[in-house]
């Protein structure tokens, strides 16, 4: 099988993981090439630490993440949280960045989410994808030798409609690998997030794998479960009788902004 690579564009470091974490480390360890791209920084994803310290701390995580699940590279830019906008300095960005990994498929949020931050990187992939091919936009960096393809990684939001499921990736092989990838971002699960619910601020360093391993899927193995239910239909359609049984999966829609590809030569993307 040739190699493929995988560009994943979100918006925070553990955006990524969350949404793509077990496709990540299932296509790296068939030999594909995984990239992610945090735009924001993460440096409001905390109540009790300094924004310097906080993104400091995040990009450390994003790149234990990183070692996790095999990745090429997790790369973090500039933009503060909460402050990312679709604007031209960040189109340009993501153009270059998108040229140079010359990846088969791009994916992110899509535009209905609930996070300003979220919707505003998804507008800027968009707007990225037809002028990936244009020579003389961002004319510093050459033009990859096909445009790759777009897709958007699963929500449950339903306006203006529900994720379509139109490429599948089972992960009950890879779920146990996936939450030792977000166990990486303990600012995040084990912290703010649990702050978020109510928790209050949790003491990794004091906790047995076994203890973060229950948090993490009692909080966020749910997902998981949530997408494959989605996906259930495409599920059995490309695995058979098996696709009734598979637990854990990701989904993935597709964006025609991007190349065009037939169904299913858009699941054989995401085929190991």
């Amino acid at each position: 099988m040739a190699q493929k690579r995988f560009l994943m564009i979100s918006a925070h470091p553990d955006d990524g993981d969350i949404r793509s974490g077990g496709t990540a480390i299932k296509m790296a360890a068939a030999g594909h090439l995984v990239k992610f791209v945090s735009v924001c920084n993460g440096d409001c994803g905390h109540f009790d630490m300094t924004h310097e310290a906080l993104a400091a701390r995040r990009y450390g995580e994003a790149q234990a993440a990183k070692e996790v699940a095999g990745l090429v590279e997790y790369q973090v830019l500039k933009y503060h949280d909460c402050e990312a906008q679709a604007t031209l300095e960040l189109r340009k960005e993501l153009i270059r960045i998108i040229r140079r990994f010359q990846p088969d498929v791009v994916i992110s949020h899509r535009l209905c989410d609930y996070h300003a931050d979220h919707r505003n990187v998804a507008q800027a992939v968009l707007d990225s994808a037809y002028l990936v091919m244009v020579p003389m936009f961002c004319d510093d960096t050459p033009c990859p030798p096909k445009n790759p393809v777009f897709a958007y990684n699963y929500d449950t939001f339903k306006d203006p409609h529900p994720i379509r499921a139109d490429a599948v990736v089972p992960i009950d092989d890879v779920i146990e690998q996936k939450m030792k990838m977000l166990s990486c971002h303990t600012s995040q699960f084990f912290e703010w997030l649990a702050y978020e619910r109510g928790v209050g601020k949790m003491d990794a360093d004091k906790m047995t794998w076994e203890e973060k391993h229950a948090w993490l899927m009692k909080n966020w193995g749910q997902r998981s479960i949530n997408s494959a239910n989605a996906g259930r239909e495409q599920l059995i359609k490309v695995f058979g009788e098996a696709g009734k049984t598979i637990t854990h999966a990701e989904i993935y829609e597709y964006s025609p902004y991007g190349a065009k590809v037939t169904p299913e030569e858009f699941q054989a993307l995401f085929t190991c």
